[in-house]
Formats: structure tokens, sequence, C-alpha cells
């Protein structure tokens, strides 16, 4: 059980570093929406967003290895992935680079389940003091 939960910790962690890379730009960002980026104000806030995508990202894959972390990386996680799927229903209102971002998400979303389920089934064991 406990390579599951690191395993779905690592995973939905490279998933939220992904995004991250659109601090580096407009283009960045175009490729990853597939929107245009034609403001500086909308380029602000997704590179924004981009940080965020990092930060969240650093605390999932520093969970994977610190189970103290789990429980809050778990539920922030869950948060950013489900606002988004119920954001972006539905799902023929968006291009084919939103899609990509919900089903992403949707798997992620199943990820961050089994790592709960596994981490009630066999919680981390704790060292003889």
């Amino acid at each position: 059980m406990k390579r599951v939960v690191t395993f779905a910790f690592v995973a939905v962690g490279l998933l939220h570093l992904y995004p991250a890379v659109g601090v580096l730009g407009a283009a960045r960002l175009e490729s990853l929406y597939g929107v245009p980026v034609d403001s500086a104000d909308l380029e602000l806030l997704l590179r924004h967003r981009a940080v965020t995508f990092g930060l969240l990202g650093a605390l999932l894959l520093a969970a994977a290895w610190h189970p103290p972390l789990r429980g809050a990386a778990l539920v922030a996680g869950a948060v950013s992935m489900a606002a988004f799927v119920v954001l972006a229903w539905p799902l023929h209102a968006h291009g084919p680079a939103i899609a990509r971002v919900f089903w992403a998400d949707v798997v992620g979303l199943a990820l961050l389940a089994g790592a709960g389920v596994a981490m009630r089934v066999a919680p981390p064991t704790r060292a003889a003091t």
C-alpha cells in the first residue's frame, strides 16, 4: 500500500508541476491551454496560476515521502482538481486543450482517491519511542 500512495502523490504532483512552465510567458501558456493570451492582465493571471500550480505540485511531491503532509496535500490537490472539473462542465463548451486538462484532473482525482483509501487501509506505522 505504501508504494500505491507514493506513486499517487508523485503522479499527481508531476501533473500539477507540468503547467508551472506557464510562468515562462504567453507562448507557453497558449500552448498549454490552447487559448490566445492577448493581454498583459490575462498573462499575469495565468502566470500566477502557474506559480500556484508549482507550489501545489511541490507539496504533493513532498507528501509522497513525508507522510505528515499527506492529508493536507490530498485535500489541496483534490479541491484544486475537483474545482476545475466542476467549472469546466459541460465539456463540449470548451476546446481540446481544456478537455485534456479536464481529463487529466479526472485521472488525478482517481489517483488521489486511491491514495486516500490506501492511507485508510494501511496507515503509516510510527517508529517506537
